[in-house]
């Protein structure tokens, strides 16, 4: 399950999973951010925070992932995980062929570093 929070003011999605992810997170999270993107443009960032990853609880929640990323991906400019796990530090190298943010990686002591970078600063 993930808790998303739009930061309105800051154009900034923040998701914070707690457990396997399951479609309707998705589902959610699409809700929560279309309206913003129709209205804007787009999202100047989305903020990960997760201890660890946590997996998905099917292949069809993966796919509802896969789903979601191709369909917003060009309409957010930066990404930024934000975690102390090896799995999660690797996610940027990855999403790097798949994506057209920028995506970085932050421990969770870079917390307001991750924020200020979301916000534009080339930190």
């Amino acid at each position: 399950m993930i808790h998303p929070e739009l930061l309105r003011d800051k154009g900034i999605v923040i998701v914070s999973p707690t457990g396997k992810l399951v479609k309707a997170d998705f589902e959610q999270l699409t809700y929560l951010v279309d309206p913003y993107i129709q209205e804007y443009g787009g999202l100047n960032g989305v903020m990960i925070l997760a201890s660890d990853f946590p997996g998905w609880e099917d292949f069809a929640t993966l796919v509802s992932h896969i789903r979601f990323v191709e369909d917003h991906q060009a309409r957010i400019k930066r990404v930024a995980v934000v975690g102390d796990d090896d799995v999660l530090a690797l996610l940027p190298k990855l999403a790097d062929h798949f994506v057209d943010a920028e995506v970085q990686y932050f421990s969770f002591a870079q917390r307001e570093q991750a924020m200020s970078w979301l916000n534009g600063s080339s930190g």
